[in-house]
């Protein structure tokens, strides 16, 4: 199976960067030049998350994830603001 990128929005960092360290497989975040920045590194964090923060939170990110389970994380993270499924 391919690789599905996942756009973010409006991304509180803190609780991001939770999400990301509760992923399985490898999350690239993808920059406007074409680089691909493994997000499981705490420095392509630290390097990646930087360019991209506005006021404390991340205005528009593309990650790409090795596994669906993931992107299925980022995508309700994304959608409900929480690393928890709404119940």
């Amino acid at each position: 199976m391919s690789p599905k990128m996942v756009e973010l929005h409006d991304v509180d960092v803190p609780q991001f960067l939770k999400v990301l360290d509760s992923c399985e497989g490898n999350i690239y975040l993808m920059t406007r030049d074409g680089d691909r920045l493994n997000l499981k590194s705490k420095l392509c964090q630290l390097v990646g998350l930087t360019t991209l923060i506005e006021g404390g939170k991340i205005a528009e990110a593309f990650v790409m994830c090795e596994k669906a389970s993931d992107e299925s994380k980022l995508f309700r993270f994304n959608l409900f603001k929480s690393e928890d499924e709404e119940e």
